[in-house]
């Protein structure tokens, strides 16, 4: 018993045995302890398993989290480790802000006007390096307020704006990262340096598939946006940050920074933009195209109204002066309404070397011919017709070109509508019967040859046996024929039956010569037909041709460029790219036509087309079942063409060249002649030299092939006379095979008595001597 009290030890001992407590006397008799009742058997309450229980999950739960804590804190320090590491990656490869201002893969083309003011631009332009410091403090502020009004107090990443646009996005059904993507400056200039990777056309197809691919969303593009936006933070101040922004973001119509896009919306620099266009230069940033002031200024304004209210909200600007900037919105320039230079920007760079236009990868500077003055007006006048003339809702289109003696090119009108850069250019790419247009060149060739306007021809029943299709019996438009007539009077009141015989008499290839000479260079008809313009022009080249005339009938070239520089540089790569050539009728010959068409106005069918202040000659023009309406002509000053017809070239209704064209001809001379002194033309009345060639003198008319520029490859040729068996008459067969049953006569100039083959043409189509 002693021996297990003594095991227990003393707290047993201390419960046993209240005497042997601590305190408790030593030594003495010890009482025996009263009898202890006996205990009532414990009984398990049903709590006693729960505890042990939670205590069991507490466990597990402080185990897992120990876990799961230590893996946590040491991927986070490998991925701290990992994202350093990439961030390092990156600052290293950053280079010097300077080197990341301009990133565009091409060059741009800018066009100066006559004066030198700029009126379009084509490709990306880069209007020159602008800092942050630089640009307009309303410009600073603007974009700040509008963009990432916290840049100045994140490094690089915005959780908050994320968080925001994610928010956005899911509450107007978009996925979490489409639309409001909630990035920073430094993120979005991370996207327009693409993220370091630079362009490389073994990679990419186009430049177009490398933007996309730079600009592409969606969560893995954000993540990978982070260490590069937070090596930019470490690597450039805030203000370089901005810098390259303001250099590199796309702003719309072409234009590549705020620099460029300033000059091109407003005519002046980011430096000087005033408060409510620099609110419009940064709501460009949400989306170019949609916002850009030439393509809606409505949209434009309302945007450019968000922006205002961000900046006073945030304290930029007062009340006063954001209640200013609404009552007065920002205007376009002269230059960017005219909508990046319409047609005549086009057609410029058309004829411009691609290598120094579409694909250039210099900024390049033209010089043009176009008068920007002269273009409004010609767009008025157009417009003014089709309001006051023509049926409401008409889908009819008409062309313009003005020009000068020397083929330079002063407003080129291509079509009805506001083009877009690359429509359809009317006035220089649509292919037209020319009709009655054609007739000058016709008798250019007979003047050249020593015909006077007041020589007679017969206006008569004619009909032509051609190859293949029998007798041509052309007709007049009247349906009537006047018997002998005077030149002067054929071409003014337009007739076709004079207009073939001349070109019979002439012949067809001198013809064909002269208005290839003239720059008419197409495919013409082969058959007699010629005569009557069944071949096709374009507007400019068939107003080049009439340049010609007014010239004094030498050869024009249509151009609009004057001289093209590379930017910087003071010397031209190349001058003008057209202007006068080599003669091609002579003076004389030029004004004897000049007088004959004076009189289309005067006297004939251009009587619409007449002038109040000053002489002025041209021809009209109406092509079968009239699906082309022609009016060109000149003053001492100016040569205009106009086009009139359907792009599907159906027939105009109650439209001929005297009509409609000759009323926008008048309306755009009125216009631009305005101001100018009244000049007049330079015409005469020369007598002719053409007779017949006398027997046995061999004095008398010039031939053709003493003609200088009448060789013998373009010569006309005839086959032989053939005589009808049955009426013994003579009949000219020019192309093919004889009429079935004819005796050939021999070669026309071997006939007896008659002269050389001029002579007898001209003796017989124009009814007798002249």
């Amino acid at each position: 018993m002693a021996a297990k009290d003594r095991g227990r030890g003393p707290l047993v001992a201390d419960r046993r045995y209240p005497s042997l407590r601590a305190g408790a006397p030593a030594g003495g008799p010890r009482k025996p302890a009263p009898p202890k009742e006996p205990r009532a058997p414990r009984r398990r309450t049903r709590a006693a398993k729960p505890r042990r229980q939670h205590g069991l999950v507490v466990g597990l739960i402080v185990a897992i989290w120990r876990v799961v804590w230590g893996i946590a804190w040491r991927g986070a320090a490998i991925g701290a480790l990992v994202l350093a590491g990439v961030i390092w990656y990156f600052y290293a490869q950053l280079p010097e802000v300077t080197d990341l201002i301009d990133g565009r893969a091409r060059g741009s083309v800018t066009m100066l006007d006559r004066n030198g003011e700029v009126f379009a631009w084509r490709g990306e332009t880069f209007g020159g390096m602008v800092t942050a410091d630089s640009v307009s403090p309303y410009l600073h502020d603007a974009v700040v307020a509008t963009e990432d009004k916290r840049f100045y107090w994140h490094f690089g990443i915005s959780p908050r704006g994320i968080a925001s646009a994610i928010r956005i996005n899911l509450s107007e059904g978009r996925g979490a990262f489409e639309g409001n993507g909630g990035s920073t400056i430094t993120q979005q200039t991370a996207k327009l340096l693409c993220l370091g990777v630079e362009w490389d056309p073994k990679v990419w197809k186009s430049e177009a598939d490398y933007e996309k691919d730079c600009r592409q969303g969606g969560m893995w593009r954000k993540i990978k946006e982070v260490p590069f936006a937070m090596a930019m933070e470490a690597k450039y101040s805030k203000e370089e940050i901005l810098t390259i922004y303001f250099n590199r973001a796309y702003l719309g119509a072409g234009a590549r920074g705020f620099e460029a896009a300033a000059q091109r919306y407003f005519g002046k620099s980011a430096k000087d933009v005033t408060l409510p266009e620099a609110a419009m230069l940064a709501g460009l940033l949400k989306a170019p195209s949609t916002y850009a002031p030439t393509a809606s200024m409505e949209r434009a304004r309302n945007r450019a109204a968000v922006v205002i209210g961000l900046m006073l909200e945030q304290g930029y600007i007062t009340k006063a002066e954001a209640e200013d900037a609404l009552a007065n919105p920002a205007v376009l320039s002269k230059a960017a309404k005219q909508k990046s230079g319409g047609y005549f920007a086009d057609w410029v760079m058309e004829t411009t070397p691609d290598y120094l236009a579409r694909d250039t990868t210099e900024d390049v500077i033209i010089e043009t011919t176009l008068d920007q003055d002269i273009q409004k007006k010609a767009e008025e006048a157009l417009a003014w017709i089709f309001e006051n003339k023509v049926k409401a809702g008409s889908k009819s289109q008409a062309a313009i070109v003005v020009m000068s003696a020397d083929g330079a090119v002063r407003a080129m009108v291509g079509g009805r509508d506001v083009p877009n850069a690359g429509d359809f250019n009317r006035a220089t790419q649509a292919l037209r019967q020319t009709g009655s247009t054609f007739k000058p060149f016709i008798y250019a060739a007979a003047m050249d040859l020593g015909m006077s306007p007041m020589d007679l021809v017969e206006d008569t029943p004619l009909c032509i046996y051609t190859a293949g299709s029998g007798d041509w019996c052309p007709q007049n438009y009247d349906k009537q024929f006047k018997g002998q007539i005077t030149l002067t009077q054929a071409l003014a009141e337009s007739r076709n039956i004079p207009a073939v015989r001349v070109s019979e008499a002439v012949g067809r290839d001198l013809v064909k010569q002269v208005a290839t000479d003239f720059g008419l260079a197409q495919n013409f008809a082969d058959g007699p037909a010629l005569a009557l313009g069944v071949s096709e022009s374009t507007l400019i080249d068939m107003t080049g041709a009439f340049a010609g005339i007014l010239n004094g009938g030498s050869s024009v070239t249509p151009y609009g460029l004057n001289a093209l520089k590379l930017k910087g540089m003071d010397e031209p790569l190349f001058g003008a790219g057209g202007g006068i050539g080599e003669r091609v009728i002579s003076e004389k010959a030029a004004h004897a036509l000049t007088y004959m068409m004076t009189e289309v106005l005067n006297s004939g069918t251009g009587g619409r087309a007449r002038l109040d202040d000053r002489e002025a000659a041209g021809k009209t023009g109406t092509t079968t079942s009239a699906r082309d309406a022609w009016f060109v002509g000149f003053t001492a000053d100016y040569v205009v063409g106009v086009w009139m017809g359907y792009d599907d070239n159906r027939p105009l209704t109650g439209v001929t060249g005297g009509g409609l064209p000759a009323e926008i001809w008048h309306e755009v001379m009125v216009r631009i002649n305005e101001g100018l002194p009244a000049k007049p033309l330079v015409k005469e009345i020369p007598d002719s030299t053409y007779a017949p060639v006398g027997t046995g003198t061999g004095e008398g008319a010039i031939a053709a092939e003493d003609v200088p520029y009448f060789d013998d490859p373009n010569a006309p040729t005839y086959d032989d006379v053939y005589i009808d068996p049955e009426t013994g008459e003579s009949i000219p067969v020019y192309d093919g095979p004889p009429p079935p049953g004819a005796v050939p006569e021999g070669r026309v100039t071997d006939a007896p008595g008659k002269g050389d083959l001029v002579d007898q043409l001209l003796d017989g189509m124009l009814g007798g001597n002249n």
